[in-house]
């Protein structure tokens, strides 16, 4: 059959002159490289920070290497990666605006656009950063750091760009304006902007323990707290160790001056009355904050009912509190709630999440603890509660998510504590939703996957796909618990028009460690799980039908499936989808059975094969379908009738070291003779063509044979080396040949590769991938490229059928391979995709195998490539690459022409956000004093009109924002005021000192040193620069602003006066210094001048 193979081509088979044979090959650019993470699933490991954003309904994780996972809902997700793999140690989003703030450990603070799904704008903080929040809906944040600056920032959206507003208040403007002495080098480690003040007051908490409520309209302190303040003495304290409240008057304090450092803080009150504090010594005090002082610069009174101090144990060593939240209760009128504490506890107890039901309606200093929960945890990141805020009015529940490590999410929901902890018992997850990935790969356990494009010729899931679509109406992988649903709903997904016939271009099939398979839809980058298959008989004589799968292969002519596991079973699935099977035959290697189903069980699977007890390596489809090739881990090959069915045939080891089959290809084999070309040239194989079937061990060793008789062509088998270890091989069709003599082809290697090349009997200068769906076409003359850890090789297709282990082409490596796959840009467009042990990958040009350009896992997805990662990673012809790191799953898009899947889906819901204030209005029409105090003015005022309220509230809004930037674009102790209107006198003007410039947290001073000229060196050292420099109103302020009374006033205005008078004397003496001394050194000149012009040259 096989005989015209080894025919010699006849004259008229031989091509014309090589100089005639110059194939134009447009190869790919360096520019097609670009690759985007189309699709990402599941929550990195390194997750170690939470924001959320009610309104829209978003989740941001962030990690420790600088990514930020983003989860909404209906399947949508999305990653961003930050240039740095940084840790976050802040990160917030701007509420129903579509961005997201975050802080890196570097001080670097980022701003995303959702919608673009990029870094909008950044800026590089130059001291440290040690507070930071978000003015809840306002694009305005307060930032503290190190040195106890309080600097604000603006995000402006049509600019992109991050401001810093003039607003900024060094540590000793506000001790000064607080009227306390406060310490040098005190950090700012907490800053809240105070519920329902417009934004007018923010609260500022410093390392040692003070506290400052801070009113920025009027630059004055509202209250200051300590922890050296008198009351603590006098204060409560209230125990809750072992389960059991004790309240006593606190006593250990009364001669204690020590300060007492904050770890953590949150308000306690919808209307910022009471605070929270966390301190290092597991301590957490609630302080009163309701009485507020209208005193300019006068301390707030002290009472002994102002603070409570909570403890947690009883224990004289405690964990800080490291982490505070808070849930009001709607039924308490703002006087209880549930407080969430992360540490408090001995060292060494058991790991826990503190929740505490609190109740103070008769007073602070009557607070009762209700009940308590330990939320059992292991490896505890961060915690995020869902504020009551944002719920409708009938629910009282309490939401929270709470971050554990590895990268898992638990969402909590319940109406009162008593019934979470009746539930919940020592398994801290009993009451909890917990997130799971879309595509699930640690439960249960990936270890197959395989990414298979549809054509677009015909629609092959035309059935699957009505099955399909009435169920794609419903949201993918809701999740409930009893009437409680997932509160993630963010994100847009893809919108089809009606006129749009939907059919599925793309599917993603996952094999199973417990020996199930799933399929998903990957049309869209929004993957929708279609189908669950798992093989379930009563009275199953098959053994290991639930053992993990090995392999797959999909045969597209008719719609079938073949998995194989470890044990050795063959199962064959229709996807038709417009019936289950009535049978199914089991065959062994004794005896066919048939089973049929009972009534209950829906299967589609239709065959079973159980030949050999060795694990499948391999699976492929004969062109035809009607065969399939599977090769097993013992080294041997068995070909299956798919239609019968039978077994064909069983061959013995095809490797003498019986080497487990790594891969198994079928080639069409059509006659060469130029008559049976032509005509079978209408664009499908002839019926009568045989196949050949490519079989590659692990230890290289290829062999060939027939596909209908099992005979073996390749007179032995072939490999490259003899230690060589296998990774892929790629059959390429060749369309024009040389005569023997002909130029080599010319082999580009990286730096540190090698090439080797030897005379070619074939050209390669115009070859075409063979693609797995798409054997139909002709070929006139192949090669085949091994890929090997060490190395690739070309070999003709003759020399393999002759055993000839002589390669035409060797492409040395630097660094260990893992795994290759050829693209197609178009017919005459094609490389090679390189993925190293390294987790580099390069795209190369065939057959040049020039380099293209190179990326890696870490750039793209920030991963490290661990072993046998390459059983999961599959690709399209297209450049589309799956991957599976752990619980991450990733579909890459690498080449810059494919937009299949981009643009990407937008993570920010446009249509959402104009309607989220009128949301959010209707949800506040009845607690109205929930809102900022001018704004609830306003909308009271506009009661009468009930047409105009979604409007007028909208327009009150926008007051909001306009009264914040009238306060934070000016300077502390001063109005706003225009340069235009500045009036200077003398006063402001420095003549002989140095002139002071602002500070701010990122700007220094640099003092340079000037060297001095000659000029200067005449005038001793005098400027000549008399233009006197204008200070800042700020810096005028901060210099002559004073607290005393009016006689200390008066003698600083009269110290003052004498001071100028002082230096315009000093200034007119020095003025008739520098003329009399301009005037000696002109008649010096003169005379110096006079006296050269007399002397000869050679006196000179």
């Amino acid at each position: 059959m096989f005989a015209k193979l080894f025919q010699k081509p006849t004259e008229a088979q031989s091509p014309p002159p090589s100089s005639q044979l110059v194939v134009t090959h447009e190869s790919m650019a360096t520019s097609d490289l670009a690759p985007v993470v189309a699709v990402h699933y599941g929550i990195p490991s390194t997750a170690s920070i939470l924001a959320f954003d009610p309104i829209q309904g978003l989740l941001a994780v962030g990690t420790l290497d600088g990514r930020i996972k983003v989860i909404g809902g209906g399947n949508i997700e999305g990653l961003l990666i930050s240039h740095k793999a940084l840790p976050f140690k802040h990160l917030e989003f701007l509420q129903n605006q579509g961005f997201l703030v975050s802080v890196s450990n570097e001080n670097e603070i980022q701003v995303w656009d959702l919608e673009k799904r990029h870094i909008s704008s950044n800026i590089k903080w130059e001291s440290n950063i040690t507070a930071f929040s978000v003015i809840s809906g306002t694009n305005y944040m307060y930032l503290g750091d190190e040195y106890g600056f309080l600097s604000v920032l603006k995000y402006d959206a049509e600019e992109e760009n991050i401001l810093q507003l003039p607003y900024h208040v060094p540590p000793n403007l506000i001790a000064d304006g607080a009227g306390i002495p406060l310490p040098d080098h005190q950090s700012v480690v907490g800053v809240l902007s105070q519920p329902c003040s417009g934004g007018n007051r923010v609260l500022i908490a410093y390392d040692n323990g003070l506290i400052i409520l801070w009113d920025v309209t009027e630059d004055r302190s509202v209250h200051v707290k300590g922890f050296k303040d008198p009351q603590l003495k006098e204060g409560m304290v209230v125990s809750f160790s072992n389960n059991e409240s004790h309240t006593y008057q606190n006593d250990s304090l009364d001669n204690e001056e020590v300060d007492k450092e904050i770890s953590s803080l949150c308000w306690v009150s919808p209307d910022g009355s009471v605070l929270a504090v966390g301190y290092v010594d597991g301590d957490i005090l609630l302080w009163d904050l309701s009485a507020s002082d209208h005193g300019k610069g006068k301390i707030t009174q002290k009472l002994p009912n102002d603070v409570v101090t909570i403890q947690l144990s009883s224990g004289d060593r405690r964990l800080p509190v490291i982490v505070l939240h808070w849930s009001s209760n709607k039924a308490q009128d703002g006087r209880g709630g549930q407080l969430f504490a992360y540490g408090g506890v001995n060292i060494g107890a058991e790991e826990v999440l503190t929740i505490l039901d609190l109740d103070w309606s008769l007073g602070l200093a009557k607070l009762k603890c209700v009940e308590r929960v330990d939320l059992k945890l292991h490896g505890f990141a961060d915690l995020n509660v869902i504020s009551n805020g944002y719920k409708a009015d009938n629910d009282s529940g309490t939401s929270l998510f709470v971050l554990t490590n590895p990268g898992l999410l638990h969402f909590y929901e319940y109406d009162s504590l008593s019934i979470l902890k009746s539930k919940i018992g020592k398994n801290h997850s009993a009451h909890a939703m917990q997130y799971h990935s879309v595509i699930p790969t640690v439960e249960p356990y990936m270890t197959m996957g395989k990414l298979y494009m549809m054509s677009s010729d015909i629609n092959i899931f035309s059935s699957l796909s009505k099955t399909v679509s009435p169920a794609k109406q419903q949201p993918d992988g809701t999740q409930t618990i009893g009437s409680k649903s997932w509160p993630l709903t963010g994100g847009v997904p893809h919108q089809m028009s009606k006129t749009e016939c939907y059919t599925i271009e793309r599917i993603y099939v996952g094999g199973y460690q417990d020996g199930t398979v799933r399929i998903w839809d990957a049309t869209f980058p929004v993957l929708s799980l279609v189908s669950r298959l798992e093989f379930e008989i009563k009275d199953s004589e098959v053994a290991g039908a639930s053992t993990p799968i090995s392999a797959l292969d999909l045969c597209f002519p008719n719609l079938t499936l073949a998995i194989g596991n470890e044990f050795g079973v063959i199962f064959l699935y229709r996807l038709q989808g417009d019936s289950n099977q009535a049978t199914v035959t089991i065959v062994t290697e004794t005896k066919h059975v048939v089973h049929h189903y009972l009534s209950e069980e829906r299967n589609h699977c239709h065959t079973v094969y159980s030949i050999l007890n060795s694990p499948v390596r391999a699976l492929k489809f004969t062109i035809s379908g009607e065969s399939l090739v599977a090769g097993f881990d013992c080294g041997q090959v068995a070909v299956l009738d798919t239609s019968s069915p039978s077994v064909l045939f069983v061959t013995d080891c095809v490797s003498i070291s019986k080497s487990p089959v790594m891969s198994v290809a079928v080639k069409s084999c059509p006659d060469t003779c130029p008559n049976s070309v032509e005509k079978s040239d209408n664009g499908t194989e002839s019926e009568s063509a045989p196949e050949v079937v490519f079989v590659l061990t692990r230890d290289a060793h290829m062999v060939l044979m027939d596909s209908s008789t099992g005979n073996m062509i390749s007179s032995r088998p072939m490999y490259p080396t003899e230690n060589s270890t296998s990774i892929s091989m790629h059959l390429l069709d060749v369309k024009h040949s040389l005569t023997e003599g002909s130029k080599s082809v010319s082999v580009t290697s990286s730096q540190h590769s090698k090439a080797e090349s030897r005379p070619l009997q074939n050209d390669l200068s115009n070859v075409e991938a063979r693609v797995p769906q798409n054997f139909g076409h002709k070929m006139l003359q192949s090669h085949i490229l091994l890929c090997c850890e060490e190395a690739f090789y070309f070999y003709p297709f003759e020399s393999v059928i002759q055993g000839d282990n002589n390669f035409v082409h060797k492409f040395e490596l630097e660094k260990p391979c893992s795994w290759t796959t050829i693209f197609r840009r178009c017919a005459e467009k094609y490389g090679l995709i390189v993925v190293y042990q390294t987790g580099e990958i390069e795209m190369r040009s065939l057959p040049e195998l020039k380099l293209l350009g190179n990326t890696s896992m870490m750039s793209i997805l920030r991963w490290n490539y661990k072993n046998n990662m390459d059983k999961t990673m599959n690709a399209s012809d297209k450049g589309q690459i799956t991957l599976v790191n752990g619980n991450e799953f990733a579909l890459v898009s690498l080449l810059a022409f494919e937009d299949e899947l981009r643009p990407l889906l937008c993570l920010h819901d446009k249509v959402l956000a104009a309607d989220a204030d009128v949301i959010y209005f209707h949800s506040q029409k009845n607690a109205e004093s929930s809102l900022p105090g001018f704004v609830s003015n306003v909308i009271k005022g506009l009661k009468g009109v009930k047409e105009e309220q979604n409007m007028n509230y909208k327009e009150a809004r926008e007051m909001v924002i306009a009264h914040l930037e009238s306060i934070f674009s000016r300077f502390p102790f001063s109005d706003p005021f225009n340069l235009e209107d500045l009036d200077l006198q003398i006063d402001d003007v420095d003549i002989d000192e140095p002139v002071p410039l602002a500070s701010s947290s990122h700007e220094t001073t640099d003092y340079i040193k000037e060297k001095e000229t000659e000029r200067e060196k005449l005038f001793e050292g005098s400027s000549t620069d008399t233009k006197p420099k204008v200070r800042t109103r700020e810096e005028i302020i901060a210099k002559y602003r004073n607290t005393g009374d009016a006689t200390s006033a008066a003698s600083q205005a009269k110290d003052k006066l004498m001071e100028r008078g002082e230096k315009l004397e000093r200034l007119s003496i020095r003025t008739e210094e520098l003329q009399s001394g301009a005037q000696n050194f002109a008649e010096m000149a003169s005379e110096l001048a006079k006296a050269m012009e007399k002397r000869k040259w050679w006196n000179i």
